[in-house]
């Protein structure tokens, strides 16, 4: 390759780098393996190499990835968090520790002892001690700037907040999540109809870069500490005798760490640690050498993005052949419909693999992957299996293509998929598969708001096939749920008592209740006002429903599609039996100072919650939308108001507060 034709591979291969490391650092979204991504560098790497005049101070390979995140502050680290360089076999390995001996040789060091450790697949973040205790936390950012995460880390529960020495200490470490609890996460957001993460890495990344730390509290983060950046009032001659030293001190540091003199010895770590990867309970994307003494890293050095007394063996993605058996379809607990492949058994990275996700009809369809094809499979982040490719040149002619059901394989309602999504879901309101999930949103405070049936007592009475349909709620016996707990008496009553007060409801609440696809809250007071009766709703077709304001065609057709199920029509029925009303009940108030008037309600209140001021402003006859526009009258404004709060300042928007809103409604 000439240098005119490098230097066009140069610019995309630049542009590619920065798009792919933007999607994985930033946005916590990855398109590409991180093999792949790999490769593009290695292949900016050696194009640069023989070109070093093409080399630029904003090409990937002379920085870290990542920026920080609006919304954080930024904490400028005293000491770099610098990235690793990375290599793909073990004669670079070698190359790296011939370099190492000959400048130890030169600087008349006669022996340089290593240390080789898991490199952990998450984010590194740096953990600030004052006095002993825990004062700060940052990402690494782009190596000098970093985000302050402190409040985020201090729901790690392996992060120590206060450590045995009163010391001033500032120490590295990698967050990750393991492999399990990434499983049961994205099996929840498969149930959950929530995009799924694409690796344990970003999920870890995502969780610890949330602006709210609550959010981050209920996400099994943990972490491992390596490395010490900063300490005042000790000295340590090599590495491992700071990770021991870290160890004593109560951190929860990287447990694979293996103390080698040669070679030899890091071949047989790099493949020792290659053989345990899939026994480890945390994902790994390679493996450290570390040159041990640390007076010799400071003669080594280090250049703007890398130390030169340390590279990362990245193992290849280990792929195997395989066939389709069967696919399979199974029915999530939001009805979602997914294909499953059925494997001929094969190991891959460790585990034998027998099933994988197909995801959706697209996939199928996108790669062709049909009954009886010969595939490539191999682990997402080594965790998740995933058919590659289709090895259609090993087709014989009788492999079968695949259908989505047309039926649930489950209740045998009709199976759909609405206009823009790519999943196929159960229409079916009594189907059993999605009923645990049907009943916790029927029973929720927004719905029937049936106090004291949560989710640990709708799970005993499902295993105790003590209900099998939502109506079976009404027909619950105080005997059955006062068997649920020890001296379940007094809760059995204040149960009972709760069922027999859901059954005064207003219809909007019901309507909630049997949670429609597309309708919410605030479209069931619409719709309930405008009907008056469930059956009134029932009867009403989508050309009409259109009519009616915040009600599209989206909306309108699965409300028809809704009650012109069989399902729909007895469970209605049995509700009726049960005493549940199905009338509009609330009168108008008469009080309509609203009137044409439109709000928007944005951040934290403190006297109201949400639904109460929505509920407020449409009583009054005014109306509540989600977004600012031209057409709104006030925002309402209350703490850690964002973006609709610039966007009303911008258009000239009354902007009003808590109080006087309160004044307002007086």
């Amino acid at each position: 390759m000439d240098k005119k034709q490098a230097e066009k591979r140069i610019k995309e291969l630049r542009e590619k780098t920065e798009y792919y490391a933007n999607k994985y650092y930033d946005e916590d979204k990855p398109e590409i393996s991180d093999f792949e991504y790999d490769m593009l560098m290695v292949e900016l790497r050696n194009l640069e190499k023989q070109y070093p005049e093409l080399i630029t101070k904003d090409s990937l390979t002379q920085k870290v990835g990542g920026h920080v995140k609006e919304g954080f502050e930024k904490v400028e680290h005293e000491v770099p968090l610098q990235s690793l360089q990375d290599v793909f076999s073990i004669e670079e390995v070698k190359e790296f520790i011939e370099r190492i001996e000959k400048q130890a040789e030169e600087n008349g060091i006669k022996e340089v002892k290593y240390v080789v450790e898991t490199k952990i697949d998450g984010l590194s973040a740096a953990l600030e001690y004052v006095n002993g205790k825990f004062v700060r936390g940052a990402t690494r950012g782009n190596g000098l700037v970093g985000e302050d995460v402190t409040e985020n880390l201090k729901t790690v529960k392996t992060i120590p907040m206060e450590i045995n020495d009163k010391i001033n200490i500032t120490v590295r470490g990698e967050v990750f999540i393991s492999k399990k609890d990434f499983e049961e996460m994205n099996e929840e957001r498969q149930e959950n109809e929530e995009e799924l993460f694409a690796n344990a890495r970003n999920a870890a990344a995502g969780s610890l870069r949330q602006l709210d730390s609550s959010i981050t509290a209920k996400r099994p983060l943990d972490i491992y500490i390596f490395n010490v950046q900063k300490i005042e009032g000790k000295n340590f001659n090599s590495h491992y005798e700071e990770l021991e030293y870290l160890a004593k001190q109560g951190f929860n540091v990287n447990p694979v760490r293996i103390y080698c003199k040669n070679k030899k010895e890091i071949e047989e770590a790099i493949k020792k640690i290659g053989e345990m990867r899939e026994d480890l309970t945390y994902g790994i994307d390679g493996a450290v050498v570390k040159v041990d003494d640390l007076k010799f890293r400071e003669i080594l050095g280090t250049t703007t993005k890398v130390p030169r007394w340390a590279v990362a063996y990245k193992y290849p993605p280990e792929q195997k052949e395989t066939k389709v058996k069967d696919i399979i379809c199974q029915v999530g607990r939001t009805g979602v419909i997914t294909p499953m492949a059925i494997l001929e058994p094969v190991k891959v990275a460790g585990s034998t693999i027998s099933k994988t996700t197909l995801h959706n009809e697209d996939f199928i369809k996108e790669k062709d992957i049909r009954v009886g094809d010969t595939v490539l499979i191999q682990k997402a982040g080594d965790v998740i299996p995933e058919i590659v490719k289709v090895l259609t040149e090993q087709r014989t002619g009788e492999e079968k293509p695949f259908e989505m059901p047309k039926y649930c394989p489950v209740c045998g309602a009709e199976a759909k998929r609405e206009e823009g999504e790519a999943a196929i879901r159960c229409t079916g309101i009594e189907c059993p598969a999605k009923l645990y999930r049907n009943l916790i949103h029927f029973v929720s405070r927004e719905a029937m708001n049936i106090d004291g049936l949560g989710e640990n007592i709708i799970k005993q009475l499902l295993d105790r096939k003590l209900i099998s349909n939502i109506a079976d709620i009404y027909d619950l016996k105080f005997e059955d749920i006062a068997s649920l707990k020890k001296n379940g008496k007094k809760f059995a009553q204040n149960l009972v008592d709760s069922i027999e007060n859901s059954k005064k409801n207003d219809l909007n609440r019901l309507i909630t209740a049997l949670g429609i696809r597309h309708v919410g809250s605030k479209a069931a007071r619409t719709l309930a006002k405008k009907y008056g009766d469930i059956d009134n709703l029932a009867k009403a077709d989508a050309t009409e429903l259109q009519q009616i304001d915040d009600v599209g065609e989206i909306m309108a057709n699965s409300i028809v599609e809704f009650f012109s199920q069989e399902q729909t029509n007895d469970l209605i029925t049995r509700l009726k039996n049960a005493g549940v009303n199905t009338k509009h009940l609330k009168e108008e108030s008469g009080d309509n100072r609203f009137e044409g008037k439109t709000f928007v309600v944005t951040g934290t209140l403190e006297k109201y919650t949400r639904k109460e001021v929505e509920d407020l402003i449409e009583n009054m006859g005014g109306k509540v939308s989600s977004s600012v526009s031209k057409k709104t009258d006030y925002l309402l404004a209350g703490e850690e108001a964002g973006s609709k709060l610039t966007k009303a300042q911008s258009l000239g928007t009354k902007i009003i507060s808590e109080k006087e809103f309160t004044d307002m409604i007086k």
